[in-house]
């Protein structure tokens, strides 16, 4: 995969979010809670107002309902400017 991300952007692959069963029922993809932890895969530059302070390989946790969904060579990312990432973990 080849993608950079442009000015405060970043890419991140969520965690995938964990199977749940409650006596034997599967809870479908649909009910599971969104993941809120992922790994960032690309970063921007930044902007002169606000420098990249995210790097490659960071740990991160982000808003419920923040970023874009990407599909890329079959693998899910969520693309969101580094103001909606919420912490570095780790």
């Amino acid at each position: 995969m080849n993608i950079k991300p442009l000015f405060d952007r970043v890419l991140i692959e969520p965690t995938p979010a964990e199977e749940v069963t409650l006596g034997g029922i599967i809870i479908p993809d649909t009910a599971k809670e969104k993941p809120l932890k992922g790994k960032v895969v690309a970063v921007g530059e930044g902007t002169k107002d606000e420098p990249m302070v995210l790097s490659v390989g960071d740990e991160v946790l982000f808003g419920k309902y923040a970023g874009t969904e990407l599909e890329l060579e079959s693998v899910k990312y969520l693309m969101m400017r580094q103001s909606d990432v919420l912490a570095v973990v780790g």
